[in-house]
């Protein structure tokens, strides 16, 4: 499989640069793979193709405010630091994306905030655009992780061009948000409202949660022809015993059984362990 057979020009006025004004009502388009038909739907419709005993899996992953700004000492020059994932709560370290990542080596400190109470060290070059950063705040951690909500933004994807703004806070979240630990958003599950949720669920459609944190390798770009040599980033990802046996009872029974994913919902197919 070839990188150049997903080429495909996407006009930028097709892009949304906000959400639309009910979760439900965006839009979806249904392949049907036996027919080989293309229908344009919204997104509430998706409940015509799920019947009694299908299983529908969630992820439950939290978005944290992962994008700060921080300015580089004596400089002043302005950096973006995206956190990645926390490597050492005792010592404040953090796996981040710098951006310039040329004007950050390896000792420079980033201040951040008016006050700049929030300090942070570079102590290693982790990728092109990776550091390991070593927090410096006079507090205790909860204060410390506060500071970091406080001074962060939501991360809205690179394709948006427009600023951060209020309701973003809420709108980048699915309604089942509930484990903290994605640096960005699983998609799909972005359009499901509680309305939809609770038709599913008197149609008699079983609900699994699980918890995958979408991580970075959701940012970085396929640089290689052939696929197969791509380097896949991990994710960490948590399945309860609860939620294998509903998914596993589906499979048994020959029900659909739908993962509402990173980005896209996809069938499964086999059992889970």
């Amino acid at each position: 499989m070839k990188l150049s057979h997903f080429s495909f020009d996407l006009p930028e006025e097709l892009l949304a640069e906000h959400p639309a004004e009910h979760r439900d009502e965006s839009r979806l388009m249904v392949l049907n793979r036996e027919k080989q038909t293309i229908e344009h739907k919204m997104f509430k419709d998706v409940i015509d193709y799920f019947d009694e005993g299908d299983v529908m899996i969630l992820n439950n992953t939290k978005v944290f405010p992962a994008r700060l700004y921080g300015n580089k000492e004596k400089t002043g020059a302005r950096i973006e630091v995206f956190l990645l994932r926390e490597l050492n709560q005792d010592q404040r370290l953090w796996d981040v994306l710098v951006d310039p990542a040329r004007k950050i080596r390896i000792g420079n400190k980033l201040y951040f905030g008016e006050d700049e109470t929030l300090v942070a060290e570079v102590i290693d070059n982790t990728t092109s655009r990776g550091r390991t950063l070593r927090f410096l705040y006079d507090g205790s951690y909860t204060d410390f992780r506060r500071k970091l909500t406080q001074l962060g933004e939501t991360p809205l994807p690179k394709y948006i061009k427009r600023e951060v703004e209020p309701e973003d806070e809420e709108r980048y979240q699915t309604i089942f948000a509930k484990n903290e630990g994605a640096v960005a958003a699983p998609t799909a599950g972005l359009h499901f409202s509680k309305h939809l949720l609770k038709r599913l669920e008197i149609k008699g459609v079983e609900m699994a949660e699980v918890t995958l944190h979408v991580g970075l390798g959701t940012f970085n770009p396929v640089e290689v022809e052939d696929l197969s040599k791509h380097k896949m980033d991990s994710e960490e990802i948590v399945i309860t015993e609860q939620a294998a046996d509903k998914i596993n009872k589906g499979i048994n029974n020959k029900r659909r059984v739908c993962a509402v994913g990173t980005t896209s919902m996809r069938t499964v197919e086999s059992s889970v362990s």
